[in-house]
């Protein structure tokens, strides 16, 4: 089967799990109007159906060819992005000024949901040049904006991340890629990069690198690191492209999943260095990347969501095709779908659910980054901006777990025809896999929650989400709505569960960080089960209070979510406030 972006729901989530409505009225977007949504949406969709989703399979049997530091697509590649680009699909959120149609991030979090589920491998070209975007918009001089930035807008270039190096993965400060002044305001870079999305392809005729690299005067650490813009064509002053760069794909890697996404090792100075450009400050480069990664970590969320869904979508359509015993009471002749069986239901049950939180704390945090950047009040901006740091490892974590968990699910749903190649299934679970280790894994995601945004102005933040989300809770039990069953009281008792992990968490970061590091995994899935349930019951009284069609079925996804994820919150208390010795005395067992 073929995809189909669920627009309905998507809406939902954006404009009333997430707040984007609310946010559009409070005049946080200014003169956007908020009612062109689902036309963006619905045309995202009809491309990503008619051109990206019959390229997925296509992608992934055929992969990616290196020949003399040449990477080749897969058949389609290039002029599907040639289409998508022109389409202006890579310019939704871009700044105005600079080619883009200045949409909210927000909307453009939707578009990259419908880009992952489609084609994830696809979708994760333009994700990473979105993030270089960022990073070259609000730190690049205005000399290298003029030359690269509307050519990345408009995606007649691409844009790649260089961290990673053989000794240096998520320790980024120990990094050895080496910059030097040229004395005409250039740098020369030479080094090696390894996993790098995107590094080399035939998609577009110039490819824009960020490349962290160290000067030789440079302090050690972290603090030493500065960042480089390194393009594979040097450009004219005419704006055409001039010499080939000292910077080539030596290599690519043969990968589980992501097939056609080319992971390159990058090699520079083979002819003396990489032409570079300074981007920021000398030594702060952490600084900038950071712009980049924090948008990547919000999209990676995003293909978690995205291949969930997908993953959802085939399982279901299965699930109602393929017939296999009887349903308890049925006499006639002949086999039931395996949908009628309450264990299908079940693993249905929780694809959806689970896909829907993801997919809301994705776009809840999109929008908080919007009104970080778009409001008028600075106290509002502030909030917006707190809001997002605390939500960003959440999204990219819960989300991508959730794409890994529903994957896995889509197979077992499909029995031993998923673990055949042809189904398809077995292909969003290997996709799935990457997610959850790149752009900063996700035990990494859980320290950056509890060792930083947690205890981030007294935990202001946390307490300010509680608040509303107990608002939420409370709605819910004054409803007086059968159809909910359990859920305020299973949300309540989540919430009761964060509120005081959250409190335990923050005096063991002073007197046991350790203890507190021991139960960092569980306390971000806890954080969340409790803001997933929550948001998926806003969104259930959200569509019975406007009129949507069929709001009992968003209240029916609500409580499933509540009476099967958000209970395990009291259990998840437990494992960080009790059992954080079964985690630091372990070394016994681990040194055998």
């Amino acid at each position: 089967m073929t995809y189909r972006a669920p627009i309905n729901d998507i809406l939902l989530s954006l404009n009333h799990g997430a707040g984007l409505a609310a946010a559009v009225a409070a005049g946080h977007y200014g003169d956007f109007d908020g009612d062109i949504t689902a036309a963006v949406l619905e045309e995202a969709g009809k491309f990503a159906s008619d051109v990206l989703a019959p390229l997925n399979k296509v992608g992934d049997e055929h992969g990616i060819k290196l020949d003399n530091g040449k990477v080749t697509t897969a058949p389609g590649w290039p002029d599907a992005y040639q289409r998508w680009a022109a389409a202006g699909w890579n310019a939704v959120s871009g700044p105005e000024a600079f080619g883009g149609q200045g949409l909210p991030l927000a909307v453009n979090a939707a578009c990259t949901e419908i880009w992952s589920a489609s084609n994830v491998a696809f979708g994760l070209c333009p994700l990473l040049t979105l993030s270089a975007i960022e990073a070259l918009d609000a730190h690049g001089s205005e000399e290298l904006k003029t030359i690269y930035l509307e050519k990345m807008v408009t995606g007649e270039w691409t844009g790649t991340m260089q961290l990673t190096e053989p000794n240096a993965g998520s320790d980024v400060g120990a990094l050895r890629t080496r910059a030097e002044r040229a004395g005409d305001g250039t740098y020369r870079i030479k080094g090696t990069k390894i996993f790098i999305t995107y590094g080399e392809h035939d998609m577009t005729d110039n490819i824009v690198h960020f490349v962290l690299a160290r000067l030789p005067d440079a302090p050690g650490g972290t603090k030493g690191i500065s960042l480089f813009l390194v393009p594979k064509f040097l450009v004219n002053a005419d704006g055409s492209l001039g010499a080939r760069n000292d910077i080539h794909a030596s290599g690519v890697e043969h990968k589980l999943g992501m097939h056609a996404s080319p992971t390159c090792t990058m090699t520079m100075g083979d002819q003396g260095g990489a032409i570079g450009y300074l981007i920021g400050e000398e030594n702060q480069g952490m600084r900038c990347m950071f712009t980049m990664m924090n948008q990547a970590r919000l999209g990676v969320g995003l293909e978690g969501v995205g291949i969930a869904d997908r993953a959802y979508q085939q399982a279901l359509a299965y699930a109602q095709e393929r017939r296999q015993g009887k349903a308890i009471g049925h006499k006639g002749d002949g086999m039931d779908p395996i949908i009628v069986h309450p264990d299908v239901k079940r693993m249905l049950m929780q694809m959806r659910s689970m896909t829907a939180a993801a997919r809301t704390i994705c776009y809840a945090t999109a929008v908080a980054l919007d009104v970080a950047a778009r409001a008028k009040d600075a106290k509002v901006r502030a909030e917006a901006a707190a809001r997002g740091a605390l939500l960003t490892p959440i999204a990219k974590a819960f989300s991508t777990d959730v794409g890994n968990e529903v994957a896995y699910l889509g197979v077992q749903v499909h029995g031993g025809m998923g673990f055949i190649e042809e189904t398809g299934a077995a292909q969003h679970y290997r996709d799935a896999r990457i997610t959850s280790i790149y752009e900063g894994t996700n035990g990494i995601q859980s320290i950056d929650l509890v060792t930083r945004k947690l205890g981030a102005n007294g935990g202001a933040s946390v307490w300010a989400l509680l608040d509303e989300l107990a608002a939420t809770i409370k709605q819910v039990e004054t409803s007086n709505d059968p159809a909910f069953g359990t859920t305020g009281a299973k949300l309540r008792d989540a919430h009761a569960a964060l509120e005081r992990t959250s409190k335990w968490l923050l005096e063991r970061l002073a007197s046991a960080p350790n203890d507190a590091l021991a139960g960092a995994t569980p306390y971000l899935r806890l954080f969340a089960a409790t803001l997933g349930g929550c948001m998926l019951a806003g969104e259930a009284l959200a569509a019975k209070a406007n009129g949507e069609a069929e709001p009992q079925r968003y209240v029916a996804l609500a409580r499933f979510f509540a009476e099967n994820i958000s209970v395990q919150a009291p259990s998840l208390e437990k494992t960080v406030t009790e059992s954080a010795e079964a985690v630091t005395g372990a070394d016994a067992v681990l040194a055998g």
